[in-house]
C-alpha cells in the first residue's frame, strides 16, 4: 500500500511544474513499466513488421540488426529517463522541450509526438486486425475469407473496443497492463518453445547469422553496395518500430505513484527487457524458417514460417497468441495517445482544446480518447488497397514509418535541448551524470539517420519516375510527415506564435487563454 506522503510528494512536484492533480494517481511503478512494455510489444512488432526486415536484408537484418539498433534505442531511452525524472508530467516530451527551450520547441515536439502516437495506435490495431483476420479464417476453415475489407472492418471494431475499454474501464486499465506483461512473457516463451520443439528440422547457424536476402527490387536483388547502404537499413524498421512508444511511461506519470523514480526506471527497463525477449523470439523465427521459397512467395510474411514449419493447430495457436498480445498493445497505445492529447490540449495547442482537455467524473479524458481513435482510423484508409501479389498493404508500412518518424523526431528535440543546456539542467532523482553528453549525441545522430531512411521508397514501384510506378506501392510517410511539418510550421508563423506560450499553470487559477485559430 502506498504511503500518503508519497502521493503528497507527487502532487507537490506536479504543482511545482504548474498543474493540479486532475488525473487519478492509482498506478504502481510496475504498471508504469507495463504500459511501455505492452506498447513495445514483441508479440506485435516482431510479427507484423518481420517481412520488412526479411525482404530488406534477410536474416542478417534481424539476427544482427535487432541487437545493434536496440543498443541505440536503449541509449535514447536512457536520455529520456533522465528527463522524465526531472519533469514527470502527462505532456511528457512536449513539456520537456518547452521547459528546456522555447514555446516553438514545445509546439513542434508536441505535434510530432501526437502524430506519432496516433500513427502507432493505427499501425498496432491494424496489425492486430490482420492477425485476427487470419486466425478467424483458419478457425472457420476458410468460411471467413480474410480479405482486405474484412481486415479493415476488424481494425475499426478493435479501435472501438480499445476506446470503450479506456473510457469505461479506467480503474481496470493499470490491472490489464500488468496482465499484458505476463501475457507477453508467457506468450513469447510458448511461441519460442513451439518453434524449437515442433518443427522436424531447423536452419543452420550460418543461415541465421550470415544469410542475406534482397527482395526489395533495388540493386537487382544482389548484395552489393546498394544492398548495404540502402536496402539493409530499410530492414532496420523492424527494430525501430517495435521498440517505440516507450514515452508512455512519461504520459502516465501523473497517474503513477513515486513518478520521478518509477517512470524513469519503467522507461529504460521496458526497452531493455523487450530487446532481449524480442531477439530470442526473432531468432526462433529464423531457425524455423526452413522453407525460404514459401516465405518469399508471401513477401516475407512471418505467417509463412508458421504454416510451413508447424502443424495447422500449432500455427493457429501462434497466430492467436500474437493477436491477443497485439490487442493488449493497442489498448495501451490508446491510453498513451489520449493522455498526450489531453496534456497538449490542456495547454491550448490543439484546436477545440477545451473539449479535448475535459475529463469526466471518473477523471478520464473521454473526448481525447474518441478523437484520437477516429483520426487513427482515417489515417489507415489507404490500407484498403494493396499492390497485386502482396498480403500486407504498403500503406501499413507507411503508417509504421509515420509512427517511427513522428515519435523519434519528437524524442530528438528535448534530448538536443538538454545537451544544449549542459550543466544548467537540474536533474531529478534519476540522472545520467556526466554520461549525458556522449549518450545525447549518439541519440541525436541515430534519430537523424533513421528519419531520412524511413521516408525513402520501399520498392522501385514506389519511385515516381520508375516505369513500373504505382500509387499503391508509394511510401506516403514523407507526404504525410512533410505536409504536417509544413502545416504546423505555417500555423506557428501565421498564428500560434502570437498566443501559444507553452505549458500553462493551472494550479492557482483556471486558464482563460485566447482560443487558438486553426
Amino acid at each position: 500500500m502506498t504511503k500518503p506522503e508519497t502521493l503528497d510528494e507527487d502532487a507537490r512536484r506536479l504543482a511545482e511544474l504548474g498543474y493540479k492533480q486532475e488525473l487519478a494517481r492509482t498506478w504502481s511503478g510496475f504498471s508504469n513499466f507495463a504500459i511501455s512494455f505492452s506498447i513495445i510489444s514483441i508479440l506485435a512488432g516482431c510479427f507484423t513488421t518481420f517481412g520488412q526486415a526479411w525482404n530488406n536484408g534477410g536474416p542478417v537484418a534481424i539476427s544482427w540488426g535487432w541487437p545493434l539498433i536496440s543498443i541505440f534505442i536503449l541509449i535514447i531511452g536512457l536520455c529520456m529517463s533522465e528527463l522524465v525524472s526531472a519533469y514527470p508530467t502527462a505532456g511528457g516530451i512536449y513539456w520537456w522541450a518547452a521547459k528546456l527551450g522555447k514555446p516553438v520547441h514545445g509546439w513542434f515536439t508536441g505535434w510530432l509526438n501526437l502524430i506519432g502516437l496516433v500513427a502507432v495506435t493505427a499501425s498496432v490495431d491494424y496489425g492486430c486486425a490482420t492477425f485476427l483476420n487470419i486466425t478467424i479464417s483458419r478457425l472457420s476453415g476458410g468460411a471467413w475469407e480474410g480479405t482486405l475489407p474484412q481486415a479493415f472492418l476488424l481494425f475499426v471494431i478493435i479501435l472501438a473496443l480499445h476506446a470503450l475499454i479506456n473510457i469505461y474501464s479506467h480503474r481496470l486499465i493499470s490491472l490489464l497492463q500488468n496482465v499484458s506483461v505476463w501475457w507477453h512473457v508467457a506468450g513469447a516463451a510458448i511461441v519460442v518453445a513451439i518453434l524449437i520443439f515442433a518443427p522436424s528440422d531447423h536452419q543452420t547457424l550460418g543461415f541465421v547469422f550470415t544469410e542475406t536476402i534482397n527482395n526489395s527490387g533495388f540493386g537487382d536483388g544482389e548484395s552489393g553496395l546498394t544492398f548495404w547502404l540502402y536496402v539493409l537499413p530499410l530492414g532496420f524498421l523492424l527494430t525501430q518500430y517495435t521498440i517505440t512508444g516507450f514515452d508512455a511511461c512519461a504520459h502516465v506519470s501523473e497517474e503513477t505513484q513515486g513518478a520521478a523514480r518509477a517512470a524513469a526506471k519503467g522507461l529504460w527497463q521496458s526497452i531493455f527487457y523487450s530487446a532481449i525477449g524480442g531477439w530470442i523470439l526473432l531468432l526462433s523465427f529464423l531457425f524455423a524458417a526452413t522453407d525460404v521459397d514459401a516465405i518469399n512467395e508471401e513477401a516475407g510474411f512471418v505467417g509463412a514460417i508458421f504454416t510451413s514449419a508447424l502443424s495447422s493447430p500449432l500455427a493457429t495457436a501462434v497466430f492467436a497468441i500474437s493477436t491477443i498480445g497485439q490487442f493488449f498493445c493497442g489498448m495501451s497505445c490508446v491510453t498513451s495517445m489520449s493522455r498526450m492529447t489531453y496534456a497538449f490540449s490542456r495547454d491550448g495547442a490543439v484546436p477545440g482544446w477545451r473539449l479535448w482537455s475535459r475529463v469526466d467524473r471518473n477523471r478520464t479524458p473521454v473526448n481525447a480518447i474518441i478523437a484520437g481513435c477516429v483520426v487513427a482510423a482515417l489515417l489507415t484508409l489507404p490500407a484498403l488497397y494493396a499492390p497485386a501479389g502482396t498480403s500486407t498493404p504498403v500503406a501499413f508500412y507507411a503508417v509504421v514509418s509515420i509512427a517511427v518518424i513522428g515519435l523519434y523526431l519528437a524524442f530528438l528535440i528535448p534530448i538536443w535541448l538538454r545537451l544544449r543546456m549542459g550543466d544548467a539542467f537540474q536533474p531529478g532523482p534519476w540522472t545520467l551524470g556526466r554520461k549525458y553528453k556522449v549518450m545525447g549525441w549518439i541519440a541525436v545522430v541515430e534519430i537523424a539517420i533513421i528519419s531520412v531512411y524511413f521516408v525513402l521508397p520501399f520498392s522501385p514501384a514506389g519511385v515516381p519516375w520508375n516505369a513500373d510506378f504505382t500509387w499503391t506501392a508509394v511510401n506516403y510517410a514523407p507526404i504525410a510527415v512533410g505536409t504536417v511539418l509544413i502545416g504546423i510550421a505555417l500555423w506557428w508563423l501565421l498564428s500560434a506564435r502570437h498566443w501559444f506560450a507553452g505549458p500553462r499553470r493551472n494550479v492557482d487559477e483556471e486558464p482563460s487563454p485566447k482560443e487558438p485559430i486553426g
